[in-house]
């Protein structure tokens, strides 16, 4: 089956028991949102206890805090309620294999798929582009760190009200545990 006709057969399966839940309101019913990577071997709902309507989850590649990233976590805030948001990236994450310069390149060689063998490279050379030197890739060096600099980067956003609780937590995909980081706990203290 392809994936179309999986998510279009799972769907119905689950419309079908849809039940109450078209009465959950639109504010998320715990108050709270985690900014976390888009990777398929984390899900929110699990390592979080979450239920549909309990909180926001906002994903991207590595969890970064970008300008997408913020303007969600603003709206979550300013619009639905939310009064605490949970950074979360995670160990072997796939954010940590390339800088912007190596997809740069790879971006003007080749928009197909990359192959990745201790380094990424093209399968092929047709049809890039150079539109990929003009992008942030928010590339991972230290998981530890870019978490710090993630929760530094939205408590000292202009936008983020000083009374909003930030957090910071590394998630090791081998065992499923959150690991908190204290730099990060300090780093996303509320404002006195």
């Amino acid at each position: 089956m392809i994936p179309r006709n999986e998510i279009l057969s799972a769907n119905a399966h689950y419309a079908a028991d849809f039940g109450d839940k078209t009465l959950l309101a639109m504010p998320p019913a715990r108050r709270f949102a985690i900014l976390t990577c888009m990777d398929a071997r984390l899900d929110p709902a699990k390592f979080a206890g979450l239920s549909e309507g309990a909180a926001h989850v906002i994903r991207n590649a590595g969890g970064r805090a970008s300008d997408d990233a913020i303007r969600s976590l603003v709206i979550s805030h300013k619009l639905l309620g939310t009064t605490e948001w949970f950074v979360v990236h995670h160990t072997d994450c796939g954010m940590e294999t390339f800088t912007d310069e190596v997809m740069a390149e790879l971006l003007d060689e080749s928009l197909a798929t990359a192959h990745y063998d201790n380094g990424w490279s093209n399968v092929t050379s047709e049809g890039g582009s150079p539109e990929g030197h003009y992008i942030d890739w928010l590339t991972i060096k230290d998981q530890m760190q870019s978490v710090v600099d993630d929760v530094r980067r939205i408590r000292a956003h202009a936008l983020v009200p000083r009374d909003v609780r930030i957090h910071g937590f590394l998630f090791d995909v081998k065992n499923g545990t959150l690991i908190e980081i204290p730099a990060a706990r300090e780093a996303g203290k509320l404002a006195a």
